[in-house]
């Protein structure tokens, strides 16, 4: 199940570093630009987290590197431009995220004991 987790945690990266790099004409639109980076953001902490959950802390850096990562590059694209609020949605959203699964691991540690 953990080999499961980690890969869509991976493709989720792909996905969000496609996205982000693309042409604005070609980023899917289903919602409000704030709601989709929120979501798909929390998806990616969340998986992250539950991909690493010894390093779980790590995996929470990593998902805030990975948002500022890529609002910075978006400055080096002809169509995009990174900014800090884009930033503190989707670093708050990962980190979010990240605590929720940090949340299902204590639940499931919890049912484990009973």
């Amino acid at each position: 199940m953990l080999t499961v987790v980690r890969s869509a945690a991976w493709i989720v990266t792909a996905i969000l570093v496609f996205v982000t790099l693309s042409p604005i004409e070609a980023r899917p639109v289903v919602a409000s630009p704030h709601l989709e980076r929120a979501a798909a953001y929390g998806l990616f902490g969340f998986l992250l987290v539950l991909s690493y959950p010894r390093h779980w802390k790590s995996a929470l850096l990593a998902g805030v590197a990975l948002a500022g990562l890529l609002e910075l590059a978006q400055g080096l694209t002809a169509s995009r431009h990174g900014r800090v609020f884009d930033f503190s949605v989707k670093g708050t959203a990962a980190v979010l995220g990240g605590l929720g699964a940090r949340a299902v691991h204590a639940v499931l540690a919890l049912r484990a004991v009973r």
